[in-house]
């Protein structure tokens, strides 16, 4: 079952499995077995809502919301909105072609940005980098300076299984008990190595509710445009559209930077679009 509202939603279902009693006693006399069954279905559905220009949009009520499955609208039971704990895991690409324009040291200044808006002791993260293969710095935890304080020096090389890698991250991201989670990942937007195709990779995510931010860092030379509009050469072109397609599949977003100023608009909205998510009960 597929429910979509608005865009940028995912939508996942949980059923409690039937239980069944049956007395020992009843068992040792032969006697017909009494079963008992009970389900109740509940589907959830993290939804941001954004204006034409990508802003997330906040004051919602609900409202302003219609539930459609199937084509048939569905009544809303719940709807609840922002300040829940958030979960964030960060992926950080260190392959060599993180290496050219400056593109590893913007990077490593976005995840400060990030690290800085979290808000310690409620919030938790997790920071893990990833080349040909992915690597835990450091696991989930909400003592957000170990996140601060972890050095990122060195120089990157090797090749970018940049798909392979963001499903393996929302697989664990998956896991954390707060309705507010999500991936962020941090890369120049080009792979070389992975096994897994972006279509593949967004259906993983998106049945475990896990949007997928991507934050692609780039050479302001490659970038005129600014803003968080992005001409990439012909080259790029068609990985860069799977990452587009990627992001919206699974409910986050796509956004590119190129300047300090382009990170610090990022990072914000990215935080204000996970604080303000809310979700449905139909």
């Amino acid at each position: 079952m597929t429910t979509r509202i608005f865009r940028g939603v995912t939508a996942g279902a949980v059923l409690i499995a039937a239980s069944t009693s049956l007395s020992p006693s009843l068992v040792a006399q032969e006697a017909p077995q009494a079963i008992f069954r009970s389900a109740v279905e509940i589907v959830t559905v993290s939804a941001a809502v954004r204006n034409s220009k990508g802003r997330v949009i906040q004051d919602l009520k609900k409202a302003d919301f219609e539930l459609y499955d199937s084509g048939r609208r569905t009544e809303i039971k719940d709807v609840y909105f922002g300040d829940s704990p958030i979960s964030l895991a960060i992926l950080l690409d260190i392959s060599g072609s993180m290496a050219v324009g400056g593109s590893i040291e913007r990077a490593r200044d976005a995840i400060g940005m990030v690290s800085a808006n979290l808000r310690d002791k409620q919030d938790e993260a997790a920071l893990f980098t990833f080349d040909s293969k992915l690597q835990e710095v450091v696991g989930f935890t909400s003592d957000l300076p170990r996140i601060r304080a972890r050095s990122l020096e060195g120089k990157p090389w090797g090749i970018t299984s940049l798909f392979d890698a963001i499903e393996e991250t929302a697989r664990l991201v998956g896991e954390r008990a707060n309705k507010h989670r999500a991936l962020l990942v941090i890369t120049d937007g080009v792979d070389t190595g992975s096994k897994l195709t972006p279509a593949q990779v967004s259906g993983v995510a998106s049945s475990i509710d896990v949007p997928v931010y991507l934050l692609a860092v780039v050479n302001p030379a490659d970038h005129p445009e600014g803003e968080f509009q992005a001409r990439p050469t012909d080259a790029k072109t068609s990985q860069q559209g799977e990452l587009a397609d990627l992001a919206r599949w699974t409910g986050g977003d796509l956004r590119y930077a190129s300047v300090p100023s382009h990170l610090v608009e990022a990072v914000r909205d990215i935080l204000t679009e996970l604080a303000v998510r809310l979700a449905t009960m139909g």
